[in-house]
């Protein structure tokens, strides 16, 4: 089982710097892979390999840990800086001294749960294939999806990736010229629930991520931002290293 991470993706959950200025410093040949010069695109395990940037030793605990759950708005980008001057989601939390980042993303265009923090251990295990995290979106489209169009989703969709997993879809309403519906996936491919619909006929009005993982909308309680600890989602995704 394929248990790596891309180098510049660990240097950024590890809190040393964003992806792309944690490539600059590969190309630099800043940065040693188990003490030899690192690669664009090497792919390293995060349990096995040592990894040191200008002769320190890199770990994910570099800092105190930070957790934060959030609402991600229409209208943000789920990075930590955004070269087109666009908001990003860390412009919603409280000032705080640590350099965290969002586990996952959602598009400009969808809102709902995210994840935020410097762990970069959790954010491996959040978004790793292997670990099968499960992310359920609430999702309004133009029409009503037949059943055809249903049994499609919940078989798996074509996509440039490969075929999607089966999805868990259901019919939360109708209106006259729309429907809502829940799908749960587990892969994190960009901008999937909506290239899955339009793959089916669908165009997407409103996406909401409501769940990720053991982490729910509920636990907001309402509020835009919370802190939170991740004992009780290792614990009960049963999250082996």
């Amino acid at each position: 089982m394929n248990n790596t991470i891309k180098l510049h993706a660990y240097l950024a959950h590890a809190g040393v710097a964003s992806r792309r200025k944690s490539e600059e410093l590969i190309k630099a040949k800043k940065v040693k892979v188990n003490n030899q010069l690192a690669t664009i695109g090497q792919r390293i395990d995060p349990v096995r390999d040592q990894i040191s940037v200008s002769g320190q030793i890199i770990t994910t605990n570099q800092q105190p840990s930070r957790y934060f759950l959030i609402y991600k708005p229409v209208g943000y980008v789920s990075t930590t800086s955004d070269e087109q001057g666009r908001k990003t989601v860390l412009e919603l939390l409280p000032a705080i001294k640590e350099r965290v980042y969002p586990v996952g993303r959602l598009d400009i265009e969808s809102e709902g749960l995210l994840l935020i923090t410097n762990d970069g251990e959790l954010a491996y295990k959040m978004t790793h294939p292997k670990f099968q995290i499960p992310k359920t979106y609430h999702v309004t489209v133009k029409g009503h999806p037949t059943s055809k169009a249903l049994n499609h989703l919940r078989r798996g969709v074509k996509l440039s990736e490969g075929y999607t997993q089966p999805a868990v879809v259901n019919v939360i309403d109708t209106e006259d010229q729309t429907t809502t519906l829940s799908i749960k996936i587990h892969e994190g491919w960009n901008r999937q629930v909506r290239r899955m619909l339009e793959r089916v006929g669908y165009d997407t009005i409103k996406l909401v991520r409501v769940q990720f993982g053991p982490y729910s909308i509920d636990d907001l309680r309402g509020e835009k931002v919370m802190k939170v600890e991740p004992v009780s989602l290792l614990k009960s995704m049963s999250i082996q290293p």
